[in-house]
């Protein structure tokens, strides 16, 4: 036993050590006042969105690029709140410079994300398609840094950072240490040429790659996923045409879920497209993350049963937070939310039962997404 709970620690180390080294080699990138000229069109899918649209768009409007480089397409899926009646009087009498346009999603897959941005790319107009959610907001200078990058960096598809709000209660601060540590897990794995991660509340590509790769074709039986499916497409397809944005100009932020209950579910979602990876890299990061997590369950239990000895679970604990803590502080740091460090020892604690217990009931349960249910 000993033997093995230091190899899976050793795996561990040496995992996150790597994602800590390739933090690093990704460089920040920061505006140079270049001349606009991409053309974007970005896609943001909605239902039931009345709540955080305002939001949204006063982002939108404080958006600094020229209105003429950018259209917005707001796909409605069956929404039956206030939704649409928002975006019309932002659209109509606010900023009737921006143009926005609203359509309905056209449903013909099991994933509603998926129909919907499939559905925007076929009205859209211009060469670049930025996807983001009804739930975020838009930094000032967002357009113009993916603007600069594209035209220093032969990208056909770019990655770029998402957190959420500064939060206060232990929900939302465990739930911001973990998009931390998944942010660095994802823009270090950029670093070694390894990338499994993005986010589709801040991800772009060119609109002939999508069709070129045929979009979500092969995985629209699975609900989620729109952003990792199509990320492990281009990886193999253009592996030297995929970057990743690391610049706090280019941050998108969005809300943590409100409910214990809420997280499991959106959690439960997130397992639910796992099996279904076809990245090894991602398979076996995962692999060895849940194997890690669920050795400190089993030999915390064991130490407390006096079948294990409680020094050699405190190596295995050492190891553990001070690799993970240093990668969360490089996050961090990055996104200039420090402050969320006070609370990682608690949620170093929480966090092997939380992610164990995701696993296992992911094995057995369907999920919840925006009002429905969906099979796993």
């Amino acid at each position: 036993m000993i033997i093995t709970s230091f190899v899976i620690i050793l795996l561990y180390l040496f995992l996150i050590g790597s994602f800590v080294v390739g933090f690093d080699k990704i460089k920040n990138f920061s505006l140079k006042d270049i001349p606009s000229k991409t053309k974007f069109t970005i896609i943001i899918p909605f239902r039931n969105e009345a709540k955080n649209l305002p939001n949204l768009l006063k982002s939108i409007h404080d958006l600094e690029y020229p209105k003429h480089l950018y259209e917005i397409i707001l796909v409605d899926d069956v929404s039956n709140d206030d939704s649409v009646e928002i975006i019309n009087t932002f659209s109509q009498s606010e900023n009737p410079q921006v143009n926005i346009k609203i359509i309905k999603n056209q449903r013909l897959t099991n994933s509603p994300k998926k129909d919907a941005i499939t559905s925007a790319i076929k009205q859209s107009k211009y060469e670049w398609i930025l996807t983001t959610d009804a739930d975020c907001i838009l930094p000032k200078y967002w357009l113009d840094t993916f603007n600069e990058f594209i035209q220093k960096n032969n990208s056909k598809c770019i990655v770029a950072p998402v957190t959420y709000h500064s939060t206060n209660s232990f929900l939302k601060r465990f739930q911001l240490l973990d998009i931390l540590s998944l942010q660095g897990a994802t823009i270090g794995a950029f670093g070694i040429n390894k990338p499994f991660m993005c986010n589709g509340a801040n991800f772009a590509y060119k609109k002939a790659l999508f069709k070129e790769l045929n979009g979500f074709e092969g995985n629209t039986n699975i609900a989620s996923g729109d952003d990792i499916f199509f990320l492990e497409k281009v990886s193999k397809a253009y592996p030297k045409n995929l970057h990743y944005l690391k610049s706090s100009q280019a941050v998108v932020i969005t809300k943590p879920e409100q409910s214990w209950m809420e997280l499991i579910e959106q959690r439960l979602r997130w397992a639910s497209k796992a099996s279904a990876y076809n990245n090894w890299f991602g398979k076996l990061t995962g692999l060895i993350v849940l194997l890690t997590n669920a050795m400190v369950i089993v030999l915390s239990m064991f130490s407390i049963l006096g079948i294990f000895n409680f020094k050699h679970l405190a190596y295995v604990l050492v190891i553990k937070f001070s690799i993970d803590v240093l990668l969360i502080f490089k996050t961090a740091r990055f996104f200039n939310q420090s402050e969320a460090l006070l609370n990682y020892p608690i949620a170093f604690m929480v966090y092997p039962f939380f992610s164990v217990y995701i696993a296992f009931l992911s094995i057995f349960k369907n999920y919840k997404w925006k009002g429905r249910t969906f099979k796993k």
